[in-house]
């Protein structure tokens, strides 16, 4: 097998929400923690000049992935047809910015449905309304696919927990999406987050996944800091390996500083305290991991 190495990076929000462009001098920062890559959030019209971002990002010695922002008025999913049409417009949008900055991977709950953080609480949803969410999923990633492929873009399909979607949890619902739609520029994204509840063997379904996956997150089962938790990051490691995946590997971590009772361990909070040395031992520890399963092949 030959030998490849990840770019791992950072998400932009580990530092500030919304990021702007009086947050440029992170990208530096990454850059001194170890990161190769920074992954934006899609940025909303106004949030950042495209263009000065860019400069600023290769100015850093870095390279880009987007994470997309759905909600309820832009939600494939959605038997509202405004909103499933605004589902698509965005997405479509999206290939726009990516290009824009230079970056070739849109990822995140591409389909919508957000639940709780969006204020829709989980409710039973017949198989009849199922298979329409599903079936508006497929057709609304088809449309969207075609002006990624054209960009050269790949959308990353990504499975979230059951409290956050009702559309799709696993590796294994993202394939059955992805299949369908039948678009190379059209993958899988995982975030081991998530995986650390709804998958019986995280490396089993990486392996599973295999060529599908597009944009690969790196998050501790509490979100923490890699190497703070219980995640087996060799196994992972040796899956990623095992199916060759050569692409970005992000970290997306929320801060646990303050563990007493009633802190909203869902919501983001600002840094109160630089935790630049705490992200640099998170990227060590996982390449590190990586490397290892690299010379155990």
């Amino acid at each position: 097998m030959i030998e490849t190495k990840n770019a791992i990076g950072v998400i932009s929000m580990f530092y500030a929400r919304p990021f702007t462009r009086d947050h440029f001098d992170c990208f530096h920062r990454m850059k001194k923690a170890g990161a190769d890559v920074v992954e934006l959030l899609v940025p909303e019209p106004g949030e950042l000049d495209l263009g000065e971002t860019r400069a600023a990002i290769v100015d850093a010695g870095l390279s880009c992935v987007l994470a997309a922002r759905v909600n309820l008025t832009r939600d494939l999913s959605s038997a509202d047809e405004a909103a499933y049409k605004g589902g698509v417009a965005y997405l479509e949008s999206t290939v726009d910015t990516a290009a824009a900055l230079g970056a070739t991977i849109v990822g995140g709950p591409l389909y919508g449905a957000p639940m709780v953080f969006a204020g829709r609480a989980p409710a039973p949803i017949d198989a009849g309304e199922r298979k329409r969410r599903v079936d508006a999923v497929v057709a609304g990633l088809k449309q969207a696919g075609k002006r990624a492929a054209d960009q050269g873009i790949a959308f990353g399909v990504e499975p979230l927990n059951r409290f956050e979607s009702d559309v799709c949890n696993t590796a294994r619902h993202a394939l059955e999406i992805v299949e369908r739609v039948d678009n190379p520029s059209v993958g899988v994204m995982l975030d081991t987050f998530h995986m650390n509840m709804e998958e019986f063997d995280i490396a089993d379904a990486i392996r599973k996944t295999g060529s599908r996956i597009v944009h690969f997150q790196a998050n501790e089962n509490n979100r923490g800091f890699v190497g703070a938790g219980h995640i087996d990051w060799a196994s992972v490691a040796r899956a990623i390996r095992d199916v060759n995946y050569t692409g970005p590997i992000v970290l997306e971590p929320f801060r646990r500083s303050d563990e007493g009772a009633g802190v909203t361990l869902a919501q983001w909070r600002a840094p109160t305290v630089n935790e630049d040395g705490e992200l640099a031992a998170s990227i060590a520890y996982l390449n590190a991991a990586l490397a290892f399963a690299r010379q155990t092949a």
